[in-house]
This record gives structure tokens, sequence and C-alpha cells, in this order.
């Protein structure tokens, strides 16, 4: 792309003569202006100040943390050399036109990138701002056409650049949004995420202990956030690779209840896949469906990271269009209140009606990303601000979008769980979802989902935040069932040994599933929630006679404290895997799958052909293409692991 093919659009709104010429003078210079940049003497040996907007008139409202007001018309721009010009090229993208006005450059419109002027006081003038990442500019003076992020890539030199921002920024070519997001971190930057370490169920003798008692979880964190490392090209670290979410992510045909409770429970027994010799067996519970028009009053109050590590296309920006997405099918009835934190915190937005859509938009489109994370200051007051509007009988609720990197306040992972438990007792549950990459605190997001009675989402892109926001809203954001355990018990007539597939720190002790001030998992409307076992039987399938376990279920009703439990009976009938349903075989797949990126020692004959060809084999109706995704991200880990297994899927997939 060169000069002349520019859109207007691209270009300043109202560019004056002298800053035209300005401008033509720069593009002469060419390459000379990092180094013009540096020869830029400070007037005192003395560490570089801050930088700092003139004091704004009395009058001038004063925006909470992170929310970007319009730029004054007399603010005077901050001198060039104050900065550092690397610093100032890579943080904030490639440089920025600002606006000629009596003698001064003011900012863009948008606040955005440091701007190039002939202020009265020095060659260089500009202002800050906070728009970083939606290019990157490694060490040029370029010029942006509209000073709205950037494109290309600033090498010293000026040139057209290309993408998302589209102006001048050295050697310039077009980005996708992948392409840019991978310019801003490295590709193996993955030393800063944060997991718990995962110490793998192993097979337990029947002799030795024959039951099975643990916490549902329907998290599915775990998948989104690996699909984001093998769509960049990279595996995943094994800890990220969480087998039960990995199950979870799916639809599975499972009838929701007819007989009142909150979900149903179905069973399905076939040959094991990584081991022909045990039997693998699916649990399934389906959560109560519910019509938008059947869902109660919702107090939402959206907790936002508006922190320095939030910048970034895949960050705060995805957030901003994300909750977008909620906001387009609030109904009159629903309220949403905004908080933000960063070194401090501030509510941005009042709970506000559902009808007043257009005045939430513009108040998340106000935010910003800057400065240190409080993170435990922003969960006191959005608490606070969602129990001062607390809707009796309706969801009531606080979503916190956030890379999880608290580093200020109460930063501590014990004090904020701590922090989080306490406050969920007051009726108002805690969901996450998480953002970012190359700092994503997963263990911390995971743990206070957990422990605030929510639930856990990563989001890689806009397509994932419609399927947590709008397609699963129901399940996502409102609670039917909580603290909900499984207990399962083997009959030892049939079963030799056992072991539970995932869910490694749900486990909970046996006498926990009676105990009902133990914590457990919730379910919402519309949920689906799969535990497997892998089984070594004690007899041959002619020869098998009773149930295979017993199944115990206990939960309580949302607002309830007492749990009412059911059972379920599993039988001794097991199939041949090729006669197994379509969802019996996805979520085995699944599994498979975890395991092979875990380099799981309980995955037997597993590998990534066969587990190709047992996803391949399960993709019945997938109106949705989440199966046919599945299936090639197999095939894209099996590429990254050396292994000649490719998927023969070539269906084109939205989030592929």
């Amino acid at each position: 792309m060169n000069h002349d093919d520019a859109p207007d659009e691209l270009l300043p709104r109202r560019f004056g003569p002298r800053a035209a010429a300005v401008l033509c003078g720069l593009l002469a210079l060419g390459g000379g202006f990092a180094y013009l940049a540096r020869l830029v003497p400070p007037e005192e040996p003395e560490e570089p100040e801050e930088p700092e907007l003139a004091a704004a008139p009395e009058a001038t409202p004063v925006a909470p943390v992170g929310v970007s007001l319009p730029e004054p018309r007399d603010a005077l721009p901050m001198m060039a050399r104050n900065f550092d010009p690397d610093a100032a090229a890579h943080d904030s993208g490639v440089l920025g036109i600002a606006q000629q006005e009596t003698g001064h450059f003011l900012a863009s419109p948008y606040g955005s990138v440091f701007a190039i002027g002939n202020d009265d006081e020095d060659v260089w003038g500009g202002l800050t701002g906070t728009e970083a990442g939606e290019a990157v500019g490694l060490g040029g003076l370029g010029v942006i056409g509209s000073g709205r992020g950037g494109g290309g890539t600033g090498d010293a030199g000026i040139g057209l650049g290309t993408g998302t921002g589209q102006g001048f920024g050295g050697r310039g070519h077009a980005m996708s949004r992948m392409s840019r997001m991978d310019m801003e971190m490295p590709r193996d930057a993955v030393s800063n995420e944060g997991y718990d370490t995962i110490e793998e169920h192993r097979f337990v003798a029947v002799a030795d202990d024959a039951r099975s008692t643990f916490a549902i979880d329907v998290d599915t964190a775990s998948f989104s956030n690996v699909r984001r490392y093998l769509n960049q090209g990279q595996l995943p670290p094994a800890d990220a690779v969480r087998v039960e979410e990995f199950i979870n992510y799916f639809d599975y045909a499972d009838a929701p209840p007819t007989d009142g409770t909150p979900f149903s429970v179905h069973s399905e027994v076939a040959d094991c896949p990584w081991d022909a010799s045990h039997l693998l067996v699916r649990l399934g519970l389906q959560g109560q469906v519910w019509d938008d028009a059947d869902l109660p009053a919702r107090n939402f109050v959206f907790l936002l990271d508006v922190s320095g590590s939030m910048k970034g296309s895949d960050r705060l920006p995805l957030v901003r269009d994300a909750l977008g997405l909620l906001v387009d099918h609030l109904r009159p009835q629903d309220r949403v209140g905004i908080v933000v934190y960063a070194g401090a915190s501030g509510v941005v937005l009042e709970p506000t009606a559902g009808t007043e859509k257009d005045t939430i938009r513009r108040a998340l489109a106000r935010l910003d990303a800057g400065g240190s994370t409080n993170g435990g200051a922003g969960i006191e007051l959005a608490y606070r601000l969602a129990s001062q509007h607390f809707v009796a009988g309706g969801a009531n609720r606080v979503i916190l979008a956030t890379d999880g990197d608290f580093n200020v306040g109460v930063a501590n992972r014990k004090a904020l769980v701590r922090l989080v438990e306490r406050k969920r007792d007051s009726g108002v549950f805690l969901s996450v979802l998480g953002v970012g990459r190359g700092n994503l605190q997963d263990a911390t997001m995971e743990d206070l989902a957990d422990r605030g009675n929510g639930n856990y989402a990563y989001l890689d892109s806009i397509d994932e935040a419609r399927k947590v926001l709008v397609d699963e809203a129901a399940a996502t954001l409102v609670t039917i069932a909580k603290d909900v355990k499984i207990q399962v018990e083997f009959d030892p007539s049939e079963v030799a040994s056992w072991r539970l597939v995932g869910y490694e720190n749900r486990k909970l002790a046996h006498q926990d599933f009676k105990d009902d001030r133990k914590d457990a998992g919730e379910i919402g409307a519309g949920h689906r929630v799969t535990a497997l076992y892998e089984i070594v039987p004690k007899r041959a399938g002619d020869g098998r006679m009773s149930p295979l376990m017993k199944v115990g279920l206990r939960w309580k009703a949302p607002d309830g404290d007492v749990s009412t439990q059911i059972e379920h009976t599993v039988g001794s009938d097991a199939r041949s895997l090729a006669s197994s349903s379509d969802d019996f075989r996805l979520a085995a797949g699944a599994a498979q799958f975890g395991m092979l990126l875990r380099n799981s020692g309980s995955r037997g004959d597993a590998s990534w052909a066969s587990t190709i060809a047992l996803v391949e084999g399960s993709l019945g109706e997938d109106p949705s293409c989440e199966r046919v995704e599945l299936a090639q991200l197999v095939g894209r880990a099996a590429e990254l692991s050396g292994a000649a297994a490719r998927s023969r899927v070539r269906t084109r997939c939205p989030r592929s």
C-alpha cells in the first residue's frame, strides 16, 4: 500500500497547512527521525519525568481510573525530551499526528500514541495515550493517519504501514488479528503465566477404596486457552490442560429433566478406546433448559481490570466488545453497573436498566488501560454495588474480566480467595472472564470463580465471547443448583480398580459428601456436566451380572442451605466402542486429546492418529461446528508434535 492509497478517514480530520508542511518534511527525512529523537538533549541531567497534562479547568470532570475523557482543547503537549524513543515506539505503537492550533499540537481525537508537532518550546511536541497494542513500532518514528493505534512495523524508517489503525509506520504490511497479537508477545512468552500443578488420578483398587467423591466443574477455560496456544503454533504447558474442561466444553444430546429436579442424570458404558481391556463409563448431567422469557431478572456488575497489563487487542478491547454482546441481549428488567480497578477502583456506571443500552455501551467505550492492579479493592466495591441493588429471586452476579495479574492491594491469592468466599454468602456470585497471554494467571482466576460460586471462561476471540455470554448466557450467568457433589460407589464383585478422568482439583473427602458446610460446584440453566470413569472389570462381559456402580448426587437450591440427594444406578451392560453413541466417542476423544497434550502416563495405547479417528467418528449433528473444530485442533497438535497424523476434516469453522 502506498501513500496515495491511504483512505481519507485515516488522515487527520483537521490538518492545517503548517501541519501538512511538517508532515511532508517528516516523510522526506525518513529514517533520520529515530536518530534525531535520541539527540534531543534533556534540559537538566535528571531522571525523565512522568508525562503530565496541563491542569484542567476546575469544571472539567475527573474520570474514574481507566476512563478516557475528551482531551481539553487548551492542553499543552508534553515534550519528546521526556521520552525514551525506544520505549515510546515499543509501548505506544508508531508515533501519531496531532492537530496544530495556536502554535501547539493537540492530541489526536483518540488520545493515543506520541504525537509529533512544532510547538513553541521544542521541535517535538505531543501527548501520550493508551491505545497501545493495536500495532507495534519497533524503534522507528512513524506517523499514524488517524492517531489511533497504527500499522506495520516501524524500523527506523518512515513508510506507509497497514494494520488495525492503518497509517505510517516504517516497513508496514497487512497483518491479521492473530499476527498482530503475535507481534505483541514473543511466541514462547509463557514463563509468567500461572498454572497450578496437576497430579493426575491413578487407578485405585476397589479393595482399598470403593468410593469416589468430587465436586462438579462446569468451567471451560482450559480448552479455549489451549486452542489459543495451538492457533499461534505452540503446544501448551501440560498444566494448562485440565481434561474435564476439554470434555465439558462440548454440547451433548442428554435429555433435560422432566421430574422437577434441576438436572437429569444419564450414563453409558462401552469399551475404553485407549485400553481395550478396560471399560469407560460416561456420566452426564443435563440442567433444566429455560427460555429467555423465563429467566429471572439479572443484576450484573461488570468488574473490569483496566491496569497496564490489560493493554493489547486481546485484552481490554476484547472485553469491551465481549460485554457489548451481552448488553445487546439485556431485557428491561435487567440492570448493569460497571466498576473498574487499576491502582485504585471506581464506579464508572451505577446500575442501569437494560433499556438504556446506549448509556451502557458509552461507558464501556470510554475504558482505557493503565497502571498497576489492585484487584482486591475492585472486588470489594463491585460486591458492594451488587448488594445495594440486590434482586430477591434474581441472578445477582459480579462478572470479573481480567488477566488475573493482581500486583498491588490484596494481591495474595489466598487473601483474594478468602475475600470472595465471604462475599458469596450474600447471594452475589462471581464469574470470571480471562483474557490475554504471557502473564495469564489462570490458577488464580479458576480459584476465584470456584470459591465465588461461579464459573471461569477464557476468551481467545469474539466468537468465544459470543458462545459464553450470548449462546450460553443462561448456563453461564443463572444458577439453578449450587454445591453439587457426586459420590460413586463401585461394586467389588464387578470392578477391580477405577480411575476418575480429570477433576483432580475437585476431589472431596468422602465425609464431605453429606456435609452441607462444604462448598462444591454450581450448575447453570441448560448446563451439562460430564465425567468419565475408566474401570478395570473383574470379569468378561458375559459374566457380569451386578450393576457396576451406584451414583449419589447432592445439591442445594441457589438460595438454600440444605441439600437434596438423588441416586442413579449404572448397569453392567457395555457396548463396543463402534456401537457407542456419538456423544460417548466425543467425550472419550476430548479426554484422549487432553491426555496426549499432557503426555499422561494413563494414555495407554492412545495416539494422535487414533484420537483424530475417534473424534472424526463422533461428528454427528454439529450445528455449532465445535466437533469439526476439535478434529482440526487435534490434527494441528499432532503436526506440532511431529506426528504424521492429520485430520481429514476440511470444513472451515468460525473459531478455527
